[in-house]
C-alpha cells in the first residue's frame, strides 16, 4: 500500500474509531448522570462529540503508532476516561457496575443495530464494509473493556461486585493497571480470551 493509501486507510479507521469511542463514553456519561452523578455532564463528557473525548496518547498517538507498526493491518485506541464521583451515585455500590458496565454495552447494542441494518437493507459495496468495519470495531472495542483491570470497565464491575474489603485491596493496583495490561497483552495472554470472544459476537450477530 503506498503512501496516500496508508494515510486515506488511516483516516478511515480512525474516524471509525471516534464514532465507537463516542458512544461508548457517552454511554458512561448518561447512566452516570441518570444515576445521580453530575461530574461528567459537568466535566462536558454528556456529549457524543469525539473531541470531547480525545486523550493525546490513547485516542492519537496509540492508534497511530498501531497502525504504522502493524504496517496499516491494526488500530486500536480509547478516549480519556469520562470522570465519575462514586460517592455522588444513589446506591455507590450497585450504581458503578451499571456505570461500567453501559460502555461495552452500548458498543454491543450500536454493533447489533448495524448488523441488522446490513440484514434488512440492500446495503454493499464500500458503505456496507464501513458499516462491517464499524460494527467490528465496536465489538472489540466492548469485548476488550470488560477486561477486569484497571482502569477498563471490567473493574468497576469487579469493584460493584467484591465485598467491600477485597474491593478496597483489589483497587490497590490501579495504579500498576496499565503496565499489567500492557504486559499480559503482549504476551499473548489475553488474545485467546478477546478474539475468541470477538469471533463469537461477530457469529451472533451475522457479521
Amino acid at each position: 500500500m503506498n503512501l496516500s493509501g496508508l494515510i486515506l486507510s488511516f483516516g478511515i479507521s480512525f474516524a471509525l474509531l471516534m464514532i465507537s469511542v463516542s458512544v461508548h463514553e457517552f454511554a458512561h456519561a448518561l447512566v452516570a448522570f441518570k444515576l445521580g452523578d453530575q461530574t461528567a455532564k459537568f466535566s462536558g463528557r454528556l456529549t457524543l462529540n469525539p473531541l470531547s473525548h480525545i486523550d493525546p496518547f490513547w485516542t492519537l498517538i496509540l492508534p497511530l503508532f498501531l497502525f504504522i507498526s502493524s504496517g496499516g493491518r491494526f488500530l486500536f485506541g480509547a478516549a480519556k476516561p469520562v470522570p465519575i464521583n462514586y460517592w455522588a451515585l444513589r446506591n455507590p455500590r450497585r450504581d458503578i457496575i451499571w456505570v461500567g458496565a453501559s460502555g461495552p454495552a452500548a458498543n454491543f447494542i450500536f454493533a447489533a443495530i448495524i448488523s441488522f441494518v446490513l440484514k434488512i437493507a440492500p446495503i454493499s459495496g464500500v458503505t456496507g464494509s464501513l458499516l462491517a468495519q464499524l460494527a467490528i470495531i465496536n465489538i472489540v472495542l466492548g469485548v476488550f473493556n470488560l477486561i477486569p483491570i484497571p482502569p477498563l470497565d471490567g473493574s468497576r464491575i469487579l469493584t460493584g461486585i467484591l465485598p467491600p474489603n477485597l474491593s478496597a485491596l483489589y483497587l490497590k493496583i490501579e495504579p500498576f493497571g496499565f503496565i499489567i495490561l500492557m504486559l499480559l497483552l503482549w504476551s499473548g495472554v489475553f488474545n485467546s480470551f478477546i478474539w475468541k470472544s470477538v469471533h463469537f459476537i461477530l457469529n451472533l450477530f451475522g457479521i
